[in-house]
């Protein structure tokens, strides 16, 4: 009985009563679902949207299958980093099927590719365990057979996001009676617009700011600071990696090759934790070698670079801004490791994308 209640908790929606509009400066935002609980169980919560946003963001979304729980606070914030990441990706790969796992708010996998399945498999491969309990971000369409993975209990996936679905597709995820379902309001490679403003709120308080969005998308935004030159796939490898670090919780270390995200480490309070930990991570699935390293800030020591090295990473795309700059690029030198920056060619700043969500 006792571990029945314990369960129970999770699925509980939680009555709220918080009001049917907002204005929070000259933004009004308009009550759109009643969600499960927020953070913790046991407490209200809701999903607002911006009046007069429009194309694949938050505001459309349509909700096809609501699961024997329904939408958390959680769902719908991982549901948006998700669809940040997937639109930004397809911004720059026009051409690429795109599939991202969101956990917590952070990616756990992502993958570019040619065939449905494949990149689902490749991007649930990046991290498996990880993965497991996560929303589900495509760029593309959802298949039947893609379907059939994605109902698989010991996957347990929480949420799956498309543009679209096979008639077929959606009777295969029915089957999985808590599986939450949902439609993007638009295809992702429609422009989205908003105020741009992001919103944090504080105990008597409120920070604002104008949302980052990264300029490294091309090899013209890059530059490089090694003896050493980087070779065409690092240079693919540098800005997909760098992509996905902007939308992963800093201190942000991210390791991969240019199709796949192969370990990630984040949230730490030092880089060089966060390296440890993506390193660590790939060795569940791809592992480290000939990946290349993508650092959301600058090193403050040449401890990361070493540490690179002995993995078998072979490039780092990351900003300088360190009093010690000279001495990483040495270290880097003596490594044979390329050292890619985040601005371009003939500039003095460097692009940070730190993310504290």
């Amino acid at each position: 009985m006792l571990e029945k209640e314990r369960r129970d908790q999770y699925k509980t929606k939680i009555k709220e009563e918080f009001p049917e509009s907002l204005t929070i400066g000259t933004q009004k935002f308009k009550k759109r679902i009643s969600l499960r609980y927020g953070e913790n169980p046991g407490y209200p919560a809701a999903f607002y949207q911006e009046e007069g946003a429009s194309g694949p963001n938050m505001a459309h979304i349509e909700i096809l299958q609501e699961g024997k729980k329904g939408l958390s606070y959680i769902n719908v914030a991982d549901m948006d980093i998700g669809q940040r990441l997937t639109y930004k990706l397809t911004e720059i790969y026009k051409d690429k099927l795109i599939c991202v796992l969101i956990k917590h708010e952070m990616p756990s996998g992502v993958a570019l590719g040619s065939d449905q399945v494949e990149t689902f498999e490749k991007a649930w491969k990046c991290d498996s365990l990880s993965n497991f309990g996560s929303v589900i971000v495509f760029n593309y369409e959802i298949t039947r057979e893609l379907s059939t993975l994605l109902v698989e209990s010991l996957r347990n996936v929480e949420v799956v996001y498309s543009p679209g679905y096979a008639p077929e597709a959606l009777e295969v995820l029915a089957t999985r009676k808590i599986l939450r379902v949902v439609k993007m309001g638009e295809s992702l490679d429609k422009p989205a617009h908003d105020s741009g403003i992001e919103f944090k709120r504080l105990v008597g308080g409120l920070l604002v700011q104008k949302r980052f969005d990264s300029k490294i998308v091309s090899p013209e935004n890059l530059d490089v600071v090694s003896e050493r030159k980087p070779t065409q796939d690092e240079i693919e490898a540098a800005i997909f990696n760098w992509n996905v670090a902007v939308y992963t919780r800093s201190n942000a270390v991210i390791i991969g090759t240019k199709d796949k995200v192969h370990g990630i480490g984040s949230g730490q309070r030092s880089r060089i934790d966060a390296a440890k930990n993506a390193i660590q991570f790939s060795r569940r699935g791809y592992g480290p070698e000939g990946c290349v390293m993508a650092s959301d800030a600058f090193m403050p020591f040449p401890d990361v670079v070493e540490l690179a090295a002995k993995n078998g990473i072979t490039a780092i795309i990351y900003p300088l801004g360190s009093i010690k700059d000279q001495e990483v690029i040495h270290k880097a030198n003596e490594f044979n490791l390329a050292m890619i920056i985040t601005r371009k060619p003939g500039e003095m700043a460097s692009e940070r994308c730190f993310l504290h969500r």
